[in-house]
């Protein structure tokens, strides 16, 4: 009996410690990211004011990251490739949000096999509407919001059909009308601003 109770009890504990490291790895980032008391909303077609970004009339793709997200960390491959792909036609910048350990601009672009602009700037998230990381704003040469979003529905960017920032890229650049996204595309998910936790 007692042996019964003992291996009931590990079971139990086996069970709950599973349950807490998938919690904290995994379920909690598949909920939406609560939207901050102080918010306020930018809305698509708004002008944006980027201080921090010359504008040369081609369009602006901000990667809004943290190195501490396991959401940014897991979507650094697929931001690399977007990069390669359309970097001649679209100016891409990184910024980099709530950095607890001190990374250089260098680490940051070696991380992304890519020598871009790097921010240390938390304005320009505010500036664009982003309230978590990793999102993905896209801004035409006339310097409004085309894009704010999710880069895709799977947290490692697998599914071609829901590849929401790469979509609106292509819309932008074939100049035809923005498409339309579900909600998965545009509410945000991942880490909280301004720290960055869920």
């Amino acid at each position: 009996m007692k042996k019964k109770i003992l291996l009931t009890l590990w079971f139990s504990l086996l069970l709950a410690a599973v349950f807490v490291l998938f919690w904290k790895n995994e379920f909690k980032y598949s909920l939406p990211t609560p939207i901050p008391k102080d918010y306020h909303a930018i809305a698509m077609g708004s002008k944006i004011d980027l201080k921090c970004c010359t504008m040369d009339r081609k369009p602006v793709f901000i990667h809004f990251f943290n190195p501490e997200c396991p959401c940014s960390r897991f979507n650094v491959p697929h931001v690399s490739e977007l990069i390669k792909k359309y970097g001649d036609r679209i100016n891409f910048k990184i910024v980099v949000l709530h950095n607890e350990k001190s990374v250089t601009i260098e680490e940051i672009q070696n991380k992304f096999d890519a020598k871009i602009p790097v921010y240390f700037d938390p304005a320009i998230a505010k500036n664009c509407g982003v309230f978590s990381t990793p999102q993905a704003a896209l801004i035409d040469g006339s310097q409004k919001l085309y894009f704010r979003g999710n880069y895709n529905k799977t947290r490692y960017c697998t599914d071609a059909e829901t590849n929401y920032a790469q979509q609106a890229i292509e819309s932008l650049l074939s100049h035809t009308n923005a498409p339309t996204f579900d909600a998965l595309a545009l509410r945000a998910y991942g880490c909280s601003l301004p720290k960055c936790t869920k």
